[in-house]
């Protein structure tokens, strides 16, 4: 069951900080967060589409990346079955499903997470990537559950797609492949603070965006001077 104080708090301070300028990984980021804390998940992770292919962006915590990109390389498991049918796929027990996904199975039972739930990432009829949560061990996925996931994926959505860009899909990809880019410069910003500071990635992420705020800069643009400038923090 859902915290609904914290879900309530949550969509409050999401609204506000999504009407500002915003990196959109960071964004993505701050979604998989707030759901995790939400419904007391032992991770989530978002996945966008680019092509008509489903590519990782962000997990927490950094051990969940093993599995959205495993789904990113062989287009296979609960966040690509969400992304291509825009329906909830939700698994109470990820050993029901060992005959289908076995390799994603396996990861999952390494990383100790025993269930799993797709949510689509969708405005109007376009589905535009998937939100999966995590849970250890086997655990039931009430409506209430899902429906509070779903409410932050859709802030998410509607913020990465705005009104008057939604039928442009040539702005869309720039939109959303700006977003991958970002995560790519940003994860490897991350190696270089945690293995600087010899701290784990998640503290890294932490001090890169503390730093970026500080400077009312983009968490990107700190990434950038940290992977190709050599600044440090």
């Amino acid at each position: 069951m859902y915290d609904h104080q914290l879900f309530v708090s949550t969509i409050s301070e999401f609204t506000r900080t999504l009407l500002n300028p915003y990196d959109p990984t960071v964004a993505l980021n701050d979604l998989a967060t707030r759901v995790t804390d939400v419904l007391a998940l032992a991770g989530s992770g978002v996945t966008l589409a680019t092509d008509g292919y489903l590519r990782f962006v962000t997990a927490v915590p950094e051990a969940v990346g093993d599995l959205e990109r495993y789904q990113e390389e062989h287009q296979k498991g609960p966040c690509v079955a969400a992304y291509e049918s825009g329906d909830t796929v939700a698994v109470h027990d990820l050993r029901d499903r060992a005959a289908v996904w076995p390799e994603y199975c396996a990861i999952a039972e390494r990383l100790g997470m025993g269930a799993v739930a797709g949510i689509p990432m969708r405005l109007g009829e376009h589905t535009f990537g998937a939100l999966n949560l995590y849970a250890a061990g086997t655990r039931a996925w009430p409506d209430e559950d899902l429906d509070a996931a779903a409410v932050l994926a859709d802030m998410a959505t509607a913020y990465l797609i705005n009104a008057s860009t939604y039928h442009q899909q040539e702005q869309l990809n720039e939109q959303l492949q700006r977003a991958l880019d970002s995560r790519i410069v940003i994860e490897q910003a991350k190696g270089v603070i945690a293995e600087a500071q010899r701290i784990d990635v998640e503290k890294a992420f932490d001090r890169i965006r503390q730093h970026a705020r500080s400077h009312n800069v983009k968490v990107r643009d700190v990434a950038e001077a940290i992977v190709h400038v050599g600044l440090r923090i």
